[in-house]
């Protein structure tokens, strides 16, 4: 099993990463908007692309606080469903799972 240190890392570098585009998002967001009108359906068109971006950010947030929770607990890598052991690969693939493949599938 690649070492939890590693897991670790690259789950808080990837947290800070999508803090930072948020914060960014933010800002946009709170610009005045254009009083052309034409240039305001522009931007909110825009601002709701951003908008759902941000939230998708948001919910991969709360995912790998949630891994890094599992972790301080001792029960990551392990899926919160069955108990059985996550799969290197799928870890690999999408280190702040919650779920083994089999229980992902049946979600």
């Amino acid at each position: 099993m690649k070492s939890q240190e590693k897991r670790r890392n690259q789950l808080t570098a990837r947290l800070a990463e999508l803090t930072a585009r948020l914060e960014g998002i933010e800002e946009v967001l709170d610009v005045a908007p254009n009083p052309d009108t034409a240039e305001r359906v522009s931007e909110r068109e825009s601002d709701e692309v951003l908008e759902g971006l941000g939230g998708v950010g948001e919910q991969e947030i709360r995912m790998i606080k949630a891994a890094l929770a599992r972790m301080d607990a001792g029960s990551y890598g392990y899926c919160v469903e069955c108990g059985e052991a996550i799969s290197e690969e799928r870890l690999d693939l999408v280190p702040y799972t919650p779920f083994c493949r089999d229980c992902a599938t049946r979600r």
